[in-house]
């Protein structure tokens, strides 16, 4: 993936909305879900989630298709995918992240603010 198009992806990702919508729709997978479901799950004007889907939709991220009536929004999992890949890539320099610990999947846990 060219450093162009992952700038154009984290940036459609980074809007709190954008996000929620493309998560959704990895959730939703490979059918996708329609446009008036996306706004039912998420209560976006149509307007707003026309224009969150139509940047997503520009950075790559999701495809469509018309049904009928009915626009059905998918994440696009190979773009999804490259983007992962190309933050990764030089993961660890080099070393298995599984043994060494650093890209370990197991989250540590938050620091609790103690009042004083």
């Amino acid at each position: 993936m060219e450093s162009k198009r992952t700038i154009a992806a984290l940036k459609a990702l980074a809007h709190a909305r954008r996000l929620e919508l493309f998560r959704l729709l990895v959730q939703a997978g490979e059918d996708g879900l329609t446009v008036g479901s996306l706004q039912a799950n998420t209560g976006h004007a149509g307007a707003t989630l026309s224009n969150h889907l139509n940047t997503l939709r520009r950075a790559g991220l999701i495809r469509d298709r018309r049904v009928s009536r009915n626009i059905w929004c998918r994440a696009d999992y190979g773009q999804m995918n490259a983007l992962i890949s190309y933050l990764t890539e030089n993961c660890c320099a080099g070393a298995d992240c599984a043994t060494s610990g650093a890209c370990s999947p197991t989250p540590t846990p938050a620091k609790r603010r103690t009042r004083q």
